[in-house]
């Protein structure tokens, strides 16, 4: 009997902590709105940069070739320092005037803490933005509509 208890209380706190490790991310939807440029479809990536700017996990890939990622420069770097499996994370490029609505999750602990999402752009044979967009992982960043510099028009996130 004495095992039996003992293995319930095991049990209880595994749970309990699984419940609490889910509980410390929240998904968001992201809706990008692209301008109406000519070309390609662009290869879009969302990463999570810290304050300094350096990546630490990417996010989203809009675009699954993989021979176009060496046009996303500065991401690519990083992925190649730190190659992960992507195919979960990736879907279609988008070309201009497209919408695209994506999902991803953010660990609680990166709201308020200096971090940014930031969208990174290449379209074959035209101008590359490392910097094309950058959401600010603020309660207000998170909240608002952001403006893109390059190919993006504007993202909107919302919690899920």
């Amino acid at each position: 009997m004495k095992h039996l208890l003992r293995f319930i209380f095991i049990l209880t706190l595994l749970i309990i902590q699984a419940n609490v490790s889910s509980a410390q991310t929240t998904k968001y939807k992201c809706m990008l709105q692209m301008t109406n440029y000519m070309g390609e479809g662009a290869y879009i990536v969302v990463s999570l940069v810290d304050s300094k700017g350096a990546y630490e996990k990417t996010l989203y890939v809009m675009g699954s070739d993989k021979k176009w990622y060496k046009n996303l420069a500065t991401w690519f770097k990083f992925y190649k320092s730190k190659p992960t499996n992507i195919s979960a994370i990736t879907g279609a490029s988008v070309t201009g005037g497209d919408r695209s609505v994506t999902t991803f999750e953010i660990e609680n602990s990166k709201i308020n803490a200096g971090y940014k999402l930031r969208f990174e752009t290449a379209v074959e044979d035209n101008k590359y933005y490392e910097k094309d967009l950058e959401v600010p992982l603020t309660t207000e960043g998170i909240a608002g509509k952001t403006e893109g510099t390059g190919y993006i028009r504007y993202v909107r996130l919302s919690a899920n």
